[in-house]
C-alpha cells in the first residue's frame, strides 16, 4: 500500500499537523509532499491532488481522502489502538475531536499557527477567552476522568484526540497564553512529542513566509 499525504507549510498548516503526526506516531511510512497555503479559502490550484481543493490530503494508493478527521478515522480503522478501547472514554475522544473540527473560530482568527514566532502575549478578547477556557475544561475533563496523572496524554496512551488538539498546543505555547497546572503539563507533554519537535524543526529551516499570517500574530502576540 502507498501513502503519500499533501500538507501545507509547516510553519503556517495547522490542519496538515494533525494526520501527519499520526502517521508519525504510528511510525507508518509515507511520501510528504508540502505544496504552499498562501490563502485560507478554496484554492483551485490544489485540485489535483485534493477534491477539496485543500490540504490535508491522503492519497492511499492513489485514493483521496480529505479533511484531517476522516483521515484520522481512516487510520484508526487499520490502527484501533488509536482510539480509547473503554467505550465512554471512546465516546468522549470522538466528541472533542469532532468539536476542535469544527469549532473554536474565534482563537483560530486570533491566533494563527506561526512556529517561527515566540511572543510575549497579550489578553485575550472575551470571545476568544471563551474558546481558551472551554478548551482548558476539555483538556482538563479528560486527564482527570480518563488518565493517571502518570499519562502524558488526553485518554492516557497517545490517541486521535491528542492529534486533532496538538495545534492548540502550539498556538497557546507562541502566543504565550497562561494556562492552569493540568492544561500546561498537557501542553507541554504534547510539545515533547518526538514528531511534534521533527515538525517544529522543520518549519524552523522553511523560507516561505506570508505577510497575512505574520501580521496578524504580531498585532495579537505583541512583541516577541
Amino acid at each position: 500500500m502507498s501513502l503519500d499525504l499533501y500538507i501545507g507549510n509547516k510553519n503556517y498548516s495547522s490542519w496538515s499537523l494533525r494526520p501527519w503526526l499520526l502517521l508519525k506516531h504510528l511510525d507508518i511510512p509515507f511520501t510528504e509532499h508540502m505544496v504552499s497555503v498562501a490563502g485560507r479559502d478554496y484554492n483551485p490550484a490544489l485540485r489535483p491532488v485534493a477534491a477539496n481543493a485543500r490540504v490535508p490530503c491522503l492519497h492511499v494508493d492513489g485514493f483521496q481522502i480529505w479533511e484531517s478527521l476522516a483521515i484520522a478515522e481512516y487510520l484508526a480503522e487499520q490502527y484501533p489502538d488509536l482510539w480509547p478501547t473503554d467505550p465512554k472514554a471512546r465516546a468522549r475522544a470522538r466528541s472533542i475531536s469532532a468539536e476542535m473540527h469544527s469549532g473554536f473560530a474565534n482563537l483560530r482568527k486570533a491566533m494563527p499557527m506561526n512556529l517561527k514566532f515566540q511572543l510575549k502575549g497579550k489578553p485575550a478578547d472575551a470571545a476568544v477567552q471563551r474558546d481558551i477556557d472551554r478548551i482548558v475544561e476539555i483538556w482538563t475533563e479528560a486527564r482527570t476522568q480518563f488518565a493517571t496523572p502518570d499519562d502524558p496524554y488526553l485518554f492516557g496512551a497517545f490517541s486521535v484526540a491528542d492529534g486533532m488538539y496538538a495545534p492548540i498546543t502550539w498556538r497557546f505555547h507562541i502566543y504565550n497564553v497562561p494556562l492552569p497546572p493540568v492544561a500546561s503539563a498537557y501542553r507541554d507533554a504534547l510539545l515533547a512529542h518526538p514528531a511534534m519537535q521533527e515538525w517544529y524543526a522543520a518549519a524552523l529551516q522553511e523560507t516561505e513566509a506570508h505577510a497575512h499570517y505574520d501580521d496578524l500574530a504580531m498585532e495579537y502576540g505583541g512583541s516577541r
